[in-house]
């Protein structure tokens, strides 16, 4: 029996647009969406990391004042078969989004609902759920 590994730590980052819709990305050469954000570096806090990852994929500046922690769940990763996640979630009000950058090679807007099976396990099993069903306050302290 194999070692277990240990999750891989991110920050992500729930963008809205006016109509309520998630703003999902796809990473060149995967096949799965998720939402923008990605591994803090060296002495990062998870917040500056979704700050950085943001503009880093979308060429967009969050405000990290704005951020309002929404959860921390582990699931499957999406692109690396074996292994888990660890995802520290944050909400920001809508921004303008307009292109990928970086490694992003597409954007989409979903509906809080979409169940597709090109979603990232993280997406589908835990963060759209709890977007849809909140279970405390949207500004309760993280």
């Amino acid at each position: 029996m194999g070692a277990v590994s240990e999750p891989i730590h991110v920050a992500a980052v729930v963008l809205r647009d006016p109509q309520g819709r998630v703003l999902t990305v796809r990473k060149r050469g995967t096949t799965r969406f998720m939402f923008p954000g990605g591994k803090p570096e060296p002495g990062e806090e998870i917040r500056e990391t979704a700050v950085r990852e943001t503009v880093e994929e979308l060429g967009v500046t969050l405000d990290p004042q704005r951020l309002n922690h929404l959860g921390t769940w582990t699931t499957a990763a999406a692109n690396e078969e074996g292994r888990q996640v660890s995802a520290t979630v944050f909400t920001h009000p809508p921004v303008a989004v307009a292109q990928p950058r970086a490694e992003i090679e597409a954007l989409r807007w979903i509906d809080p609902a979409d169940r597709s099976d090109d979603l990232a396990p993280l997406l589908r099993e835990a963060v759209l759920p709890a977007l849809l069903t909140p279970t405390r306050a949207p500004d309760a302290p993280a």
